[in-house]
């Protein structure tokens, strides 16, 4: 491999067992964390994006990104024979059922990139992964490969999430392979050829609930222990003693510090709008970052009762209002798992019940930023109150079709010295924010002034004027999201050989919060066509 790039480490592989078995074919694969696979060689390697910014901060120069071993590189092309790719052996609960072994079936690892932790001697490892690199011995009957249309989508979501400040795994590039694969993304037995693309991404850790799962429901302890150990090493060596040895306590800080991060992360995600989609548990990080975007989508119209997830229509298990369920639900597989390293319900049930309170504290935080509130502290009366004025939003929200970014962003622009008894200034301050203008009643508009009242009260208990609140405001809530029917209409572009409206969301996003007058027609509503349109209000896992 060329000098220009930087070097990839085999952290991952040298303190893990590997399979044994190193022929790629899918099987059963026991007592080890990984196994040893090639990247399936590509027709040809056409960067579609490529993440300059992220790439800078993992070492490549400008001269590596224009070099033929880069676009190598992140198509899994030609790599050296000291290179050590691996796909990891993991399992999960999918849709509440346990279903065994599932692995990195179409991701492919290439090794860790060291980064120095601001000048410090210890040094902190990202991993380089290729999404849809060709089959591995996980992928099951599938082929291993990434359709192009879901690529666009996870390059773009990752970057998306980065720039709203969300944790979430890091899209390095997006690369054409010029093959083509059979899909049916409607399940309805229209398949059809598909071109195929690979998302380079990266991530200190790709480690999943599943990871811990897996050795655990096979009573294999020494994995089990090898896989924690490596986590907390790795990804939360503050939590070790200067003894450097892990006893129960050390694992149950560990077991608080997951149970945290992930609440943090789903508040964040409740913040924005965004509804994951398919929260198993084999698509929940340890380290508390968003991973695999599958049929994922932002609220348009605020609706706790939406999923984008076709196969999930009936059930709505990962509805957007029961993500932070799910979130316990799955800590409660994880402590499951981790049981007989313990050997003790009491604390971990300890920790699962804190999770519920540390989730509603950080909703309710995250709502009085949403709404320009002062903080309180935590056993303020006044977190009560604001406790209801947050739900009693919901509600009004819920009653008719409100797009849920717009109207955060109109509501930072309302006065708190508005004269709400003037129907018609509410109608016309909030129009852009309603899907159905029929829908604004005189009824509605009486509870809307309702609030809005409620809501003037709570501002005038704190000295804050509208444009210190509105500056607040939009910083806790996003000018632009990735609206579904916009990463439609660039894949459907894409699909043409036309990947301008790619590259313009994923300027755009970088500023979310920023009013941006070149991309103003992207801060709209869903429009009417789009409404019922797959890809726009519902997607497959098909990928």
């Amino acid at each position: 491999m060329s000098s220009l790039l930087p070097t990839l480490h085999p952290v991952f592989v040298s303190q893990l067992p590997a399979d044994t078995e190193l022929s790629n074919t899918c099987r059963s694969v026991e007592h080890a964390a990984y196994s040893y696979v090639t990247p399936t060689p590509t027709k040809l390697s056409k960067i579609i994006c490529c993440n300059t910014e992220l790439a800078y901060t993992l070492g490549f120069s400008d001269a590596a990104l224009q070099s033929t071993e880069f676009s190598e590189l992140i198509s899994g092309n030609n790599l050296p024979s000291t290179m050590q790719p691996y796909a990891m052996n993991y399992g999960g609960h999918q849709f509440g059922q346990w279903a065994g072994q599932l692995g990195d079936g179409r991701a492919i690892n290439l090794g860790q990139y060291s980064l120095l932790n601001n000048g410090a001697e210890r040094k902190e490892y990202v991993t380089l992964q290729l999404k849809g690199a060709g089959q591995t011995p996980y992928s099951r009957r599938a082929d291993g490969m990434a359709v192009l249309r879901s690529s666009v989508r996870e390059y773009l979501c990752s970057e998306a999430m980065y720039h709203l400040g969300i944790p979430t795994t890091r899209a390095l590039s997006l690369t054409l392979t010029g093959e083509e694969v059979v899909r049916d993304k409607l399940y309805d037995g229209s398949a059809a050829y598909e071109p195929c693309a690979i998302v380079a991404r990266v991530s200190p850790s790709f480690l999943r609930f599943g990871s811990i799962q897996l050795p655990s429901t096979r009573g294999d302890l020494t994995l089990l222990k090898q896989t924690v150990a490596f986590s907390i090493n790795n990804d939360y060596p503050e939590l070790l003693p200067s003894s450097g040895e892990i006893d129960k306590s050390v694992y149950l800080q560990w077991f608080q510090e997951i149970s945290q991060r992930t609440a943090h992360l789903i508040v964040e995600w409740m913040r924005v709008g965004f509804v994951h989609g398919v929260l198993n548990t084999d698509n929940m990080s340890l380290i508390g970052e968003t991973i695999d975007f599958g049929p994922y989508g932002w609220i348009d119209n605020f609706d706790l009762n939406w999923t984008p997830n076709t196969s999930d229509a009936a059930e709505k298990r990962y509805r957007f209002g029961q993500q932070g369920y799910i979130g316990q639900w799955n800590l409660f597989q994880l402590g499951n798992a981790i049981y007989p390293l313990i050997n003790e319900a009491e604390p971990l049930q300890k920790l699962l019940n804190d999770y519920n309170h540390i989730y509603q504290q950080k909703w309710l935080a995250m709502m009085q930023a949403k709404l320009g509130l002062e903080a309180k502290p935590k056993n303020s009366k006044q977190n009560e109150t604001d406790l209801l004025l947050c739900k009693a939003l919901e509600k009004v929200m819920s009653l008719v079709n409100t797009d849920m970014t717009l109207f955060y962003r109109h509501l930072a622009t309302f006065s708190q010295h508005t004269d709400i008894t003037d129907r018609t200034v509410l109608l016309t301050h909030f129009a852009a924010c309603f899907y159905q203008l029929e829908e604004i009643t005189p009824e509605y508009l009486e509870q809307l002034a309702e609030w809005l009242s409620q809501y003037q009260t709570r501002l005038s208990t704190q000295q804050v004027n509208d444009e210190q609140r509105k500056e607040a405001m939009n910083k806790a809530n996003p000018c632009y999201i990735l609206r579904n029917f916009q990463v439609q209409e660039a894949i459907e572009l894409a699909e043409q050989g036309d990947y301008s409206r790619v590259l313009t969301l994923a300027e755009l996003l970088k500023a979310p919060y920023q009013e941006q007058k070149q991309y103003q027609e992207f801060a709209v509503k869903r429009p009417d066509w789009a409404t019922n349109k797959f890809g726009c209000s519902a997607l497959s896992c098909s990928s």
